[in-house]
């Protein structure tokens, strides 16, 4: 693989996996909570939570990015306080993963949900009644219970991060070695005369990406599921 890719899609790659592995990772413990108080939790504003969380399915990701960049850039209102401690998303590769981690939570927490509504509530029910508390319910009885779906959330997540470019480009911009993941590696090299060799490379290198996570989240589901059933 290095052999046959050069120094800067190289870059593109391993900067690709960095940026969707913290994004996933960084966002999993709210994607979790998030799901749970959808499928369990009655509040005002649900249905609100539940669009805000899904909007950037629907919104174009250049629209996302722009929003990003007007919070988080250095003069945003959050964006300026975070300066003031030195911590920086805009134009950097952290902010490449705050990109590409809120294009990919809907689809993490749609994956969890789906998987806690399917647990049946008499279960955790009859663990509360024997005098557990909702935290010990939820360690012991629901969480076990959803490994497949949080499972599957986390593969489709990542899949989904390293596949991100409207958003990503919007607010981070496409800088060599610093933002320039596959996807932005691939439009530069299509815009410069005699890219499209780098360009194919880091295509077969995506699609050979979203096929492994695929399948790993196939396999990883269905062995969770297995000894969760099996339990």
């Amino acid at each position: 693989m290095t052999d046959w890719l050069g120094p800067e899609e190289w870059r593109a790659v391993t900067l690709s996996l960095q940026v969707s592995i913290w994004a996933t990772l960084v966002s999993l413990p709210l994607g979790i909570l998030v799901a749970y108080a959808l499928a369990r939790w009655s509040f005002p504003g649900k249905q609100l939570l539940n669009g805000f969380v899904h909007l950037p399915l629907v919104l174009p990701p250049v629209v996302t990015g722009y929003l990003l960049l007007l919070t988080l850039g250095t003069r945003g209102p959050v964006g300026s306080i975070l300066a003031d401690w030195g911590i920086v998303f805009a134009f950097r590769w952290t902010g490449a993963a705050v990109a590409a981690a809120v294009m990919a939570f809907p689809l993490m927490v749609r994956a969890i949900r789906l998987s806690i509504e399917a647990v049946d509530p008499r279960l955790e029910q009859a663990s509360a009644t024997l005098g557990a508390s909702p935290v010990w319910v939820f360690l012991t009885v629901t969480l076990p219970m959803t490994l497949p779906g949080i499972v599957a959330g986390v593969i489709l997540a990542f899949a989904k991060a390293i596949g991100e470019f409207g958003a990503t480009i919007t607010f981070v911009s496409n800088i060599p070695g610093q933002t320039r993941t596959i996807p932005s590696a691939i439009y530069a090299f299509l815009q410069a005369p005699g890219g499209e060799s780098s360009a194919m490379k880091l295509v077969i290198v995506s699609i050979v990406v979203a096929m492994g996570a695929l399948f790993l989240s196939e396999l990883i589901g269905r062995r969770v599921a297995a000894r969760v059933g099996g339990a």
